[in-house]
């Protein structure tokens, strides 16, 4: 009958086991990194995405007091409001409505006419 007893060379089954969680606990740190590096990512391409559609539209900046409403270009900083994108017809509608003028730092009239 062989003997029972591992050779003082070989691994214990508590030192296997010890090496498998320390990897695993290694494939979950890389895991995890990579999870956070393709949500940046991801974020990224949806800003991207967002700030394309809002330089394809345009924006009306409501009347205010005694200053007529102006039309923007989506992405003016001069007024950052994102909500209520127009469409390209629209933007041309609206410009030719008399209470409504261009913006003059985004110039959103430029290919609107003609």
């Amino acid at each position: 009958m062989p003997d029972a007893t591992p050779p003082s060379s070989a691994i214990s089954d508590l030192d296997k086991n010890r090496a498998l969680l320390d990897w695993l606990r290694w494939q979950v740190g890389q895991t995890e990194r990579r999870v956070r590096e393709l949500e940046v990512q991801e974020a990224r391409e949806r800003e991207r995405r967002e700030r394309a559609r809002a330089e394809m539209s345009w924006k009306i900046q409501p009347q205010r007091s005694s200053a007529t409403a102006l039309l923007h270009r989506g992405g003016c900083a001069t007024y950052p409001d994102q909500i209520g994108l127009i469409s390209r017809e629209d933007a041309i509608v609206a410009l030719a409505e008399p209470d409504i003028e261009p913006c003059e730092v985004c110039r959103p009239d430029t290919g609107l006419q003609g």
